[in-house]
């Protein structure tokens, strides 16, 4: 089932992200989902099977300075290693679609690492619908 995400979740939402490559707590988790779930732009789904989570999609809506267009930006995006390949990823990604387009945008970006691990999200994403036409830059301050 999917659902929107609580701040309950937690827990579960740590584990996926430390799947994603991002090692969290539950702790860290319960503060960032206290800021996130009840902003209007953002939205937070989650796929659940049996009390547990398997997957989550985490996106934020946007506006532009170079288009009167607005689009979503997919934040988080991850299936448990276990879980991957039955449909869950598809499932979320249709329901961040429906989302986009509730906010009346009408694209959904995300950005994913360059490095060779990340092939196969690529792949995925390829699948989904989504081009690679640009390459993000970073810098911490």
């Amino acid at each position: 089932m999917i659902r929107e995400a609580y701040i309950s979740d937690d827990e579960e939402l740590a584990k996926l992200m430390t799947i994603l490559g991002y090692p969290s707590d539950s702790e860290a988790m319960k503060v960032r989902l206290k800021r996130i779930v009840n902003d209007p732009y953002y939205q937070t789904f989650v796929f659940e099977k049996d009390k547990k989570l398997l997957g989550m999609i985490g996106m934020t809506y946007s506006l532009a300075y170079h288009t009167s267009d607005t689009h979503v930006r997919v934040i988080a995006f991850v299936v448990d290693e276990h879980a991957q390949g039955k449909g869950i990823g598809r499932s979320l990604m249709g329901k961040a679609e429906e989302w986009t387009l509730s906010k009346g945008a009408n694209r959904i970006t995300l950005n994913s690492g360059n490095r060779s691990e990340r092939d196969s999200a690529h792949s995925v994403y390829h699948r989904l619908g989504f081009e690679g036409k640009a390459t993000g830059f970073y810098k911490d301050l």
